[in-house]
């Protein structure tokens, strides 16, 4: 479930709830369904309603105070934790103060591993909370203030920043190391790699119909040894005619294949003169004869 930021805004600008608290990060919906990691959504909505149950102790705790009755306290709390180790009826006055206070911030959970919480749980203490079933709220935009057209899904969730920094990682070559074997560029920066054109890369530029750059990307930019000096020979001169030869993967191929038993032979053929040619170099018939 890992993500880049995109874009750092100033809180103001931050979308927010209809009781003005902001929201921290903004994720893109699109990276849930491609990587099936609907945990992270179900994680969001319980630690939702793990909120919304602090709030709720938190409310019934300012009552006591008021009105110094804690039975419903108690209750709410005994319901809570009924499926625990420890029985909150049996605690005193005192110990379920000190209970209420700890949870007021939100209620702290844990769930076994491959047994966690399932959707109809979640659903259950969400309306427990007083929250919305769908886990959903009502967002405006922080910049125009407009409500936002569809509930979105807010919650609480664990996000760690990993140490991958841009200023780490940034990077570029022009001609440096290549692959003893492949003829191919190494890769990373610590090699003076170049940059990976990748398979959906390529499907790009022919999405595009980019032919030339293409090409160019397959074979000088990368495995054609001949072609890497027949380029740079045309530039030196002001040629826009460029020449590549067979790239260096073509010759690994067959050296699987040879390694296979597969006897691979390469032969090229001169392409055959057109007929009025050929006829023309034939000697006259008298003189033949």
């Amino acid at each position: 479930n890992k993500g880049v930021v995109s874009r750092i805004m100033p809180i103001e600008d931050m979308p927010y709830l209809a009781d003005g608290t902001h929201v921290d990060v903004v994720l893109n919906p699109l990276g849930v369904p491609s990587r099936m990691n609907v945990g992270q959504i179900l994680e969001t909505h319980l630690g939702w309603a793990c909120s919304g149950m602090g709030r709720k102790i938190d409310d019934m705790l300012a009552a006591y105070h008021r009105k110094g009755d804690i039975g419903p306290l108690k209750n709410e709390l005994s319901e809570l934790y009924a499926g625990g180790e420890d029985k909150v009826a049996d605690y005193d006055d005192d110990g379920i103060i000190r209970l209420a206070e700890q949870v007021s911030k939100g209620v702290s959970i844990a769930t076994p591993v491959f047994d966690g919480a399932v959707e109809a749980d979640i659903e259950e203490m969400l309306e427990k909370a007083g929250l919305e079933g769908s886990g959903q709220s009502i967002l405006f935009d922080g910049r125009t203030g407009e409500q936002f057209e569809r509930p979105v899904t807010v919650g609480y969730i664990y996000i760690l920043k990993l140490h991958h920094l841009v200023d780490d990682k940034i990077h570029a070559r022009s001609i440096g190391p290549y692959s003893l074997v492949t003829q191919q560029p190494l890769g990373g920066k610590a090699q003076f790699g170049g940059q990976r054109f990748g398979e959906m890369e390529v499907w790009a530029l022919e999405a595009y119909g980019a032919a030339y750059t293409l090409q160019e990307m397959l074979t000088i930019k990368s495995d054609d040894v001949a072609g890497r000096t027949k380029v740079y020979e045309a530039i030196v001169r002001g040629d826009e005619a460029f020449e590549s030869g067979i790239p260096e993967s073509f010759n690994v191929l067959v050296k699987e294949m040879r390694s296979l038993a597969l006897n691979v032979e390469l032969s090229q053929t001169e392409e055959e003169a057109p007929e009025e040619e050929a006829n023309s170099e034939l000697p006259p018939a008298d003189a033949a004869e």
